[in-house]
């Protein structure tokens, strides 16, 4: 069995996590505000050269437009709702994490999220919104929250109406949620670096794009 070692994971600051979900809420949106879109659910199952899995689930997800608070023409904004869910085989612990990867007037249907420019906000507040400073022609990866698995391998995190705006864009913007677990057998994060042993399996499920607002 091989010892590796992985820096740089980086933890969304204020994320809300309970044993088996972290829940984020917006208060005072109301459901008459816009039709909700409904996302398709998404499953995926990677396996790691000594026979571990990680299996991750995206179920529940709709986005519903919604005005800018800003209201100066240049912001655009919808609430988001689902649930993600993993689960690994027996010995193994990891992270699981929610990301957002935005556009303003560019296509991101293909794009995947390993993208060097990664903004990595630390935005995520008690109110449960995001505001992204995203010109015509950028794209963004930015950070929700995370959760650690628990001891028999599971972990949850559940959106409701988490309200996402993008500031300065000006024209068509959208975006989709990526999923993104680590994991292995002795999975720890002391000292900032993710360690373990044997394999270091990475899956990442990506979601439906929806529009902004």
């Amino acid at each position: 069995m091989s010892k590796f070692s992985k820096l740089g994971l980086r933890r969304a600051a204020g994320a809300v996590a309970i044993a088996s979900a972290a829940v984020v809420g917006l208060a005072g949106m109301g459901a008459g505000d816009a039709v909700a879109g409904k996302l398709a659910n998404g499953y995926k199952n990677a396996t790691g050269i000594d026979g571990e899995s990680i299996q991750t689930w995206r179920t529940g997800e709709f986005a519903l437009p919604a005005p800018s608070v800003a209201n100066n023409g240049a912001g655009r904004s919808a609430v988001l709702s689902g649930v993600y869910q993993t689960k690994a085989s027996a010995g193994v612990g990891g992270n699981l994490a929610v990301k957002l990867l935005v556009g303003c007037q560019i296509d991101i249907t293909g794009l995947e999220g390993s993208l060097g420019a990664s903004i990595g906000l630390e935005s995520l507040t008690g109110s449960g919104s995001l505001s992204i400073p995203l010109k015509p022609g950028q794209v963004a990866l930015v950070d929700v929250t995370d959760k650690d698995l628990s001891d028999n391998g599971a972990a949850a995190i559940q959106l409701s109406q988490f309200e996402v705006s993008v500031q300065q864009c000006g024209g068509y913007a959208s975006a989709r949620t990526i999923t993104k677990v680590i994991g292995a057998k002795g999975y720890s994060t002391d000292d900032g670096k993710v360690s373990g042993e044997g394999t270091l399996i990475q899956s990442t499920l990506y979601g439906q794009p929806f529009s902004l607002n």
